[in-house]
């Protein structure tokens, strides 16, 4: 009979540890133009954190964001990974991702090769170590995508053109990635793809699957009947949210323009989205 009700015992706490597993909630917090941190539990990622160009027309970084990352402060505390999407000083600026990998020894950093390449240009010997911590990713157009792993991340990555294609651009890698964080919340982060259809269909086996909880496209994508297919048809997320907002589009979805006025985006540096979990 005890051994009955130990049992019993054991089953449920094995299943409440499982389902309280399961139900970790996953949130995304904007920083500004194209950064993001993804929260799943006790893993943090960020996307496009660091970068010192407005071009006149987006968001910079937050002074308060800014030292809370740098220093580690909640919510910017034990960031896990770094993701960068291209070399574009609205993205990535090589000096400020170097101090950040100095400042937080524990962070790990993903990044195209041309992002890294500029990270090395300017690295003194005393850095020299912190590019053990670095994955640079080095795709062509139309190359395979590729899959990498750290503890609780599964990592996938291709390269899609960057907006302007076919004429303009060409030489930017600009890495799409796709995450799994503790294999139950997948999220994509696209920087600035160009929302052409030719660019998704050579790879549709790779879209068909694990399609993302929450995709994070560049704005143009809802503003593009192409971007909008791509999103629905090929992505198959189960929500998207748009990034590299310029200032001029009010927050105001009635006051924006009408192919807008629909879209979810972020226009507001420490606004946050729940995400959906599979």
């Amino acid at each position: 009979m005890m051994r009955t009700k130990v049992t019993a015992i054991l089953t449920f706490l094995i299943l409440s540890i499982g389902a309280s597993a399961q139900t970790q909630e996953s949130e995304a917090h904007y920083l500004a133009n194209e950064g993001l941190m993804i929260v799943n539990g006790d893993t943090k990622i960020v996307f496009d954190p660091l970068y010192r160009e407005s071009y006149g027309q987006y968001l910079l970084l937050p002074d308060e964001i800014e030292k809370g990352i740098f220093a580690g402060t909640a919510p910017y505390d034990e960031i896990d990974a770094i993701f960068i999407s291209h070399h574009h000083g609205d993205h990535f600026s090589p000096e400020d991702i170097l101090r950040l990998l100095e400042a937080q020894p524990r962070i790990k950093l993903y990044a195209p090769t041309q992002a890294v390449i500029a990270m090395r240009a300017i690295a003194n010997n005393d850095q020299a170590a912190i590019f053990d911590r670095i994955s640079g990713v080095s795709l062509e157009y139309k190359d395979v995508p590729i899959s990498l792993r750290m503890e609780g991340l599964m990592i996938e990555a291709v390269r899609i053109p960057h907006s302007g294609w076919p004429t303009g651009r060409l030489g930017i890698e600009n890495i799409v990635w796709r995450v799994r964080l503790n294999n139950q919340t997948t999220v994509l982060h696209m920087g600035d793809a160009d929302p052409n259809d030719i660019h998704f269909s050579q790879d549709a086996e790779y879209w068909n699957r694990n399609n993302p909880d929450m995709a994070f496209p560049p704005y143009w994508f809802f503003s593009a009947g192409g971007g909008r297919n791509i999103l629905e048809n090929r992505i198959k997320a189960a929500r998207s949210v748009g990034l590299h907002v310029p200032v001029n589009i009010p927050g105001d979805p009635l006051r924006r323009p009408r192919e807008l006025r629909n879209a979810d985006l972020f226009t507001i540096p420490g606004e946050t989205r729940s995400i959906p979990s599979n």
